[in-house]
């Protein structure tokens, strides 16, 4: 009979063995351990699986300060509007792929062509303190939006609907005319009326309730932090365990508020963030060990940039080939690469790719530099050889009219890099251009309203769903309308007026198709970028889905399902 060795006798052993001998136990010894524990792991990655579960922080910071978190007054302020998109829900909001989708409403119901809208209410919704929200809620939103003594912002979008209460938990919205896009501002966050009623319109503005709001989003108001000079420098968030898709997963959300890029870049490298709301393309190199600690989300958002033209300022560009050449002679690749760093996509057209109705099938003005001297060449656009500028005369004019143009543009650095390089490439078709950088405020005031430019550099915001007749339909060409290229075509008109009051999606996005097709054809402008909103965050936050936002702010949907902590449970 065989009998095991006893512990003292295993204690003798490496005595008796010689030092090859022992390396070679040792070596089996650690061999057998190390199988062990990979059949462990194993074992245990084979019969488990990796689930969120509720816990940790997540500190973002953002430039600027907060002053009205507050749904109805937060259009104005980015940092508001972000804070808000955590604190408040809309009847409607949109998912992570920039879809709309129901939130306080159960559902909605769509009658009489368009012109009524009943939202039917979820019932298992309590504001952060604890009190029921109803349809009174509701009613008492938009009407104080559609009061004019409350100044609010979005008092345009809700000008002329009618409000019913059907009952505690069903409203209706009645439109003077059908408006198919009108289920984006359903999306405005709801305010309760048991804490705001007896807040009168003189107050409406100053009461610390807006630094103190109350809602029913994923995440409730705990506290916030002031500097000396009275400035709020940090604002804490906790999560509503009551929020009607279910307890967020993320414990604590901290925003950290720098005056300026600068600052905010510093305190990042300092390790005082997680996150940052924002960075540009040129200067995502500056966040430290960005590529082993950060996640960049490049976010699609349905906005472009472009070079109106203003006909009726500049003879040279009443002139449909320069028009037509300039846009040949617009290498929107190099603009990319050069200053957006790659993060970005061309745009062709006035619905950019990946926005609702973009047509697919459009003539596009691939940069072509000799075809756009041809075109310039058989217009009798001629070279003179003292200025090396193109110049044409017109009819029975005496004097020739030179191919020079006034480009302005904001004092924002990506836009003032964006005129100097389009300055550069339309030199190359012997036009001379005028840079011409100013503060937005002067743009708006001096320039846009009266319409006093002859080329201006900006971009243009569509939504998630969007209706381009306040940007290019003829009436609209005038101040407060967006029409920047004082585009007038009858035929464009009678579309966007028939879209925007088409509930049917497909018969909508033909009209759009058509309407892009005529615009493209009359250049009216050349359409050059949309850049990625970059948004860095930790490698550590998990669930992060989100590709497509209407507005910067919606960078939160879906906030509830990101994760910080997990855990191994049984498959």
């Amino acid at each position: 009979m065989i009998k095991w060795p006893s512990i003292s006798q295993w204690k003798k052993l490496p005595s008796l063995l010689n030092k090859k001998e022992r390396y070679f136990v040792l070596g089996l010894l650690v061999l057998a351990i190390v199988s062990l524990i990979t059949w462990r792991i194993g074992y245990r990655t084979d019969r488990t699986v990796t689930i969120p579960v509720h816990g940790g922080s997540y500190i973002e910071g953002i430039t600027g300060s907060p002053q009205y978190i507050n749904p109805i007054l937060s259009l104005a302020n980015d940092v508001d509007q972000d804070v808000s998109e955590l604190i408040f829900s809309g009847l409607m909001k949109y998912d992570s792929q920039g879809n709309l989708t129901t939130d306080l409403a159960e559902r909605y119901a769509i009658g009489e062509e368009g012109k009524v809208y009943d939202f039917f209410l979820r019932k298992n919704v309590t504001w952060h303190n604890n009190e029921p929200f109803n349809a009174d809620d509701v009613l008492f939103t938009i009407q104080t939006i559609q009061n004019p003594d409350y100044k609010s912002p979005l008092i345009f979008n809700w000008s002329g609907v009618e409000l019913e209460k059907i009952d505690d938990y069903t409203i209706r919205f009645k439109l003077e005319d059908a408006y198919a896009p009108f289920l984006n501002n359903a999306t405005v966050g709801m305010l309760p009326k048991h804490i705001w009623e007896n807040i009168s319109p003189p107050e409406f503005l100053l009461t610390e309730i807006n630094l103190k709001p109350i809602g029913t989003g994923p995440y409730k108001f705990k506290k916030f932090e002031k500097d000396k000079k009275g400035s709020i420098k940090t604002l804490y968030l906790e999560a509503n365990k009551n929020y009607h898709f279910g307890k967020p997963y993320i414990k604590n959300i901290t925003f950290k508020f720098y005056i300026n890029e600068e600052t905010l870049i510093g305190a990042y490298n300092k390790g005082s963030l997680n996150g940052l709301s924002f960075i540009p393309a040129q200067n995502k190199s500056q966040l430290r060990n960005y590529k082993r600690k950060l996640n960049i989300h490049p976010l699609k958002l349905p906005h472009y940039f472009a070079v109106f033209f203003n006909q009726s300022k500049s003879k040279a560009l009443s002139d449909d080939i320069v028009r037509l050449a300039l846009n040949y002679a617009t290498n929107k690749g190099e603009i990319i690469d050069k200053i957006l760093d790659g993060q970005g996509v061309t745009v062709n057209s006035p619905i950019p790719y990946g926005v609702f109705g973009h047509a697919s099938q459009i003539k596009i003005y691939d940069f072509a530099l000799e075809h756009a001297n041809n075109l310039l060449d058989a217009a009798d656009w001629k070279i003179n050889e003292e200025t090396n500028i193109r110049e044409k005369t017109f009819g029975n004019e005496d004097e020739p009219t030179p191919l020079e143009i006034t480009l302005i543009t904001t004092e924002w650095p990506e836009l003032q890099n964006v005129a100097g390089v389009l300055q550069e490439q339309w030199s190359k078709v012997n036009a001379k251009i005028e840079v011409k950088i100013l503060n937005i405020a002067e743009i708006q005031q001096d320039y846009i309203r009266p319409r006093e430019y002859q080329a201006l550099l900006f971009g243009e915001v569509l939504g998630a769903e969007p209706d381009p007749f306040a940007f290019w339909h003829s009436s609209q060409k005038r101040d407060p309308g967006l029409n920047l290229a004082l585009y007038n075509n009858s035929d464009v008109d009678e579309l966007l007026a028939e879209a925007r009051k088409t509930p049917d999606l497909e018969k909508r996005k033909e009209k759009y198709e058509e309407f892009q097709k005529l615009v493209i054809e009359d250049v009216p402008v050349v359409f050059l970028y949309s850049p990625y909103h970059l948004y860095p965050v930790s490698k550590k936050i998990k669930g992060i889905e989100i590709k497509n936002i209407p507005v910067p702010s919606k960078r939160f949907s879906g906030i509830e399902n990101w994760y910080i902590k997990t855990k191994r449970v049984k498959k």
